[in-house]
């Protein structure tokens, strides 16, 4: 049997975890890694001349960071690895890669994109200065440059990221000002019984903010953020918030980190022609995919934080489902029971991720809420204002259309942190429910490559 072409995207829990399952099966894969080492950005890797334990890097997730990182090691000589490479396209049946400044494209048969999720970020005025970061990018300096974002950092949003890299800023020794969380205990009480489909996970959670609380930072739940206070000369300065009881405080720092969860990172699924359907419980446009990671198109396969935000341990186990739904296709035997049983763990993940969604609600009220001259597109500069202009006054009721006429969402980031947020900016000034306001289609290159790339011989 001629072996087919395998390209796996991403290097993190669910590309490791597939590209071990195709190596069993007697195949090659390519890895594509935009990293410069394996682990995605729950177990990033320290750099090589750093010395760190995993317990101090990791925390709670120290033993399966350790783990992905030696399972990684055990099959470099069994697939072919493309550290530092950015995979930005993908067209007839090509995927299109930039590395060392040289562009090249790869055929495939079988593709797992296995893409991870990013930062999902709601505006607030003041987000702009100097200081304000998203979690994931301070969880990158400490676990990169080892050193904290801030002197004094506030960790604002909601979801378990936002205790997790707390609990890390915190076990590093670095001063956290403050955990604001804008879920309500009784948010988080609610969803109790969906939770305990992981009764071992949420138990690590009620550990993790409960050492938290004992290392004596304030936890305060159902606080509505109002500004982030500072200038353009020294940065941040103070966080403003209301608190549940309806009392304006404010508490000073010179960092902020922020973050609403996580969100899937589709451009590539997107560009693969992947058919999307409205999440309503995320209020987000996700790719359609069966939990074996078949998508709608044949050869392309989807999994991890890039499909569904199922923690760490769920992209496990969804790129190892990618992988037996792939070799399947292609005529391999595949472990029925080992296929049976993944599925069955999935359906659990899948209803504890209902359960955050309960417990930690993406705050769209607070989008509809922001004032004109809050920023919404850092990129580009657009307020709030703007955008709802767009709206009145020009008919833009659909997202790409109001991208066209504001120029939210068409700057670097391509809208990965105001698409979001700026869908429910239109939804509100329009009155429609926000899967009529569509999504930011994704445009070819889904990150930008700098003039100085050439192209390789075919």
């Amino acid at each position: 049997m001629a072996q087919p072409r395998v390209v796996i995207v991403g290097a993190g829990p669910a590309g490791v975890r597939c590209a071990e399952q195709f190596v069993k099966a007697g195949l090659r894969p390519t890895v594509i890694d935009e990293g410069r080492r394996d682990g995605g950005q729950i177990y990033r890797r320290q750099p090589e001349n750093f010395k760190r334990p995993y317990s101090t890097l990791y925390g709670t997730e120290a033993g399966r960071a350790e783990s992905l990182h030696r399972s990684f090691d055990a099959l470099r000589g069994a697939i072919d690895y493309l550290p530092e490479t950015l995979a930005w396209n993908v067209s007839e049946g090509r995927i299109h890669l930039v590395r060392n400044g040289h562009v090249s494209s790869l055929a495939y048969e079988i593709l797992v994109l296995c893409t991870g999720a990013t930062d999902r970020l709601m505006p607030l005025k003041g987000w702009h200065f100097a200081g304000t970061y998203s979690l994931g990018a301070a969880q990158v300096a400490l676990k990169s440059q080892a050193c904290s974002v801030g002197r004094e950092v506030v960790f604002l949003g909601s979801g378990p990221l936002l205790y997790l890299v707390a609990s890390q800023y915190i076990k590093a020794g670095a001063k956290v000002a403050a955990v604001l969380d804008t879920s309500s205990f009784w948010q988080q009480l609610s969803a109790m019984p969906k939770l305990m489909a992981r009764p071992s996970l949420l138990k690590k959670g009620v550990l993790l903010v409960a050492a938290i609380k004992r290392a004596g930072v304030p936890v305060l739940n159902g606080v509505t953020p109002l500004e982030i206070i500072g200038d353009a000369d020294k940065g941040v300065r103070a966080v403003s918030y209301r608190q549940a009881n309806g009392e304006t405080a404010s508490i000073s720092c010179d960092a902020v980190a922020m973050g609403y969860h996580l969100r899937a990172e589709t451009q590539l699924a997107d560009l693969a022609r992947c058919e999307f359907a409205f999440d309503h419980a995320s209020r987000q446009w996700l790719p359609r995919t069966g939990e074996d990671g078949r998508s709608s198109v044949p050869g392309v396969y989807l999994a991890g934080d890039g499909v569904r935000i199922l923690g760490a341990d769920g992209a496990e186990n969804a790129g190892r489902l990618a992988a037996l739904a792939a070799l399947a296709d292609c005529g391999h035997t595949v472990d029925q029971p080992e296929f049976t049983a993944l599925h069955k763990q999935q359906l659990a993940m899948e209803r504890f991720r209902q359960g955050l969604l309960q417990a930690f609600p993406w705050p769209a009220q607070q989008a509809a809420s922001l004032p004109d001259e809050a920023i919404v597109c850092r990129c580009e500069c657009i307020t709030a204002g703007e955008l709802r202009h767009a709206v009145s006054g020009m008919g833009a009721v659909e997202a790409n259309r109001a991208k066209a006429f504001s120029r939210v969402g068409m700057g670097r980031c391509q809208g990965r942190y105001c698409g979001h947020a700026g869908a429910e900016v239109i939804a509100a000034a329009a009155g429609i429910p926000i899967a009529e306001v569509g999504r930011l289609r994704a445009q070819a290159p889904v990150k930008p490559l700098a003039f100085s790339v050439v192209e390789d011989a075919p």
